[in-house]
């Protein structure tokens, strides 16, 4: 038996059982030779990634953002579905050839190749970094005019060509708030399948500077204690497990 994982832009269609409790919905047979179909396995069970083009006949289930789902899927089941996205995603703008534009062709269960020039292409992350900077016993806490809500959440931005990802901690907060840090210290990293980016998370001390909003990219932000902080963003984003971090105190501590 094949799950299916499908995917309306950002959205995952969700089936319940009799209890509430939502699951993927099974491969239908006729869909299952659809060139429009990546697969992988995860723990002896298959999953088939469909985009909205070999779903369109689909009835049955409820549309439900992807981050949103978080809220009804188990942890496990929401990172199938994440992975899934990425695929989805993959599928969505990987139909022609980089280098010569001919259309391409389903080459493996995760892959699209050129019938002209033989290149393969594979799903690609974007690797970015996301940190914690405290001050003493405070954190900085920001909001970036690309949010959607009035939480605050972390520094963060993308890796460039030719740095480390530590030169790129340093870059980034200084780029976005004209501040210099120490103290890079790696603390984990995840999957963030919006759409498709390794996001990898770091602490650092705050080492001099005056805040300001250099590069445009934040709006407002500041050195908030543990006792009286703004809106907070929501799991299962790292940005959360890293503030959660501070202020239970397993980091940021004198």
């Amino acid at each position: 038996m094949t799950r299916a994982l499908i995917y309306r832009g950002n959205d995952i269609l969700l089936c319940c059982d009799e209890n509430d409790v939502p699951f993927f919905p099974v491969l239908d047979a006729d869909n299952c030779n659809s060139p429009e179909i990546m697969y992988f396995e995860t723990e002896g069970t298959r999953y088939a990634v469909l985009t909205e083009k070999a779903a369109e006949n689909v009835k049955e289930g409820f549309w439900i953002g992807l981050r949103e789902s978080w809220g009804r899927l188990d942890p496990k089941s929401w990172n199938i579905a994440a992975k899934g996205a990425e695929l989805a995603h993959f599928m969505r703008t990987n139909c022609f050839c980089g280098t010569c534009g001919t259309a391409l062709v389903k080459a493996s269960d995760i892959s699209r190749l050129c019938p002209v020039c033989g290149r393969e292409f594979f799903p690609a992350l974007s690797p970015a970094i996301i940190v914690l900077v405290t001050r003493g016993e405070e954190a900085l806490l920001v909001h970036a005019k690309s949010f959607r809500r009035p939480f605050y959440a972390l520094v963060a931005g993308f890796v460039e060509t030719g740095e480390t990802i530590e030169e790129c901690v340093a870059r980034e907060i200084y780029e976005e708030t004209s501040l210099r840090v120490t103290d890079i210290r790696y603390f984990g990293s995840q999957s963030w399948p919006f759409p498709s980016q390794l996001m990898l998370g770091f602490t650092a001390r705050y080492a001099s500077g005056t805040l300001r909003w250099a590069d445009g990219e934040l709006s407002d932000g500041g050195f908030f204690t543990r006792d009286s902080h703004p809106l907070l963003p929501t799991l299962p984003s790292i940005s959360r497990r890293l503030i959660d971090a501070w202020l239970n105190g397993e980091v940021g501590r004198k």
